[in-house]
């Protein structure tokens, strides 16, 4: 029994003072964690199936999700619904996997220093969004929101968005060849302004 109690200790004892193995043992137990939570996921329906009417992003609309991931949109506004009273009351049905499956990656995040925009599309008119991006200051007095003026100076990349839903299509996204052969022309001319308008209004309208 001695040298059984002398042996647990030896192990444990080696595990605390030996920092490679104590690393090593860290990794395998966040890892197994992670996998027993996270692999059932992509074989549960409601996280890869995509809601009933949820379409894939046009082309003006990756632009404009483009624009909104590059400026950081996404560090103040989340675009996640919790489901609590609270949240649901404020702002509408509350955000489900389905509504998301197309997104590489999805955007929901937790911080809310602007409000959430997960149910955006609709509310507000393209001209509302407009001004707003020009100057937040014109239609809500107390935002802190920072002016984004230089969207409507500068125009898509057409070039470069068929590749982008070449991408998207191995990823699942369900883009047709002739979608993608005519997303140049569809995007050409158009700014940066419109692109972001066009994705805002698309967001969180596919669950009424």
């Amino acid at each position: 029994m001695a040298n059984t109690q002398n042996s647990k200790g030896f192990t444990h004892e080696r595990i605390e003072t030996n920092n490679f193995l104590m690393i090593v043992l860290i990794v395998l137990v966040i890892a197994v964690g992670g996998l027993v939570e996270i692999v059932p996921l992509f074989f549960q329906k409601s996280t890869t199936q995509p809601v009933e009417g949820l379409k894939p992003y046009s082309a003006l609309q990756i632009a404009g999700r483009d624009v909104y991931v590059r400026e950081g949109c996404y560090n103040c506004h989340s675009q996640m619904i919790r489901p609590f009273q609270a949240e649901t009351l404020r702002y509408g049905h509350y955000s489900v996997a389905g509504e998301f499956v197309y997104d590489r990656p999805f955007q929901w995040g937790s911080k809310r220093t602007g409000p959430d925009l997960a149910r955006v599309g609709g509310r507000y008119s393209d001209e509302w969004h407009r001004i707003h991006l020009n100057n937040p200051r014109d239609l809500v007095p107390e935002s802190n929101m920072p002016a984004y003026p230089w969207l409507e100076k500068k125009t898509v990349n057409a070039a470069g968005i068929p590749r982008r839903m070449e991408v998207l299509r191995t990823l699942g996204a369900p883009y047709t060849d002739e979608e993608i052969a005519a997303s140049s022309e569809a995007v050409k001319g158009k700014t940066e302004l419109d692109a972001l308008v066009a994705y805002l209004q698309v967001l969180g309208t596919a669950i009424k």
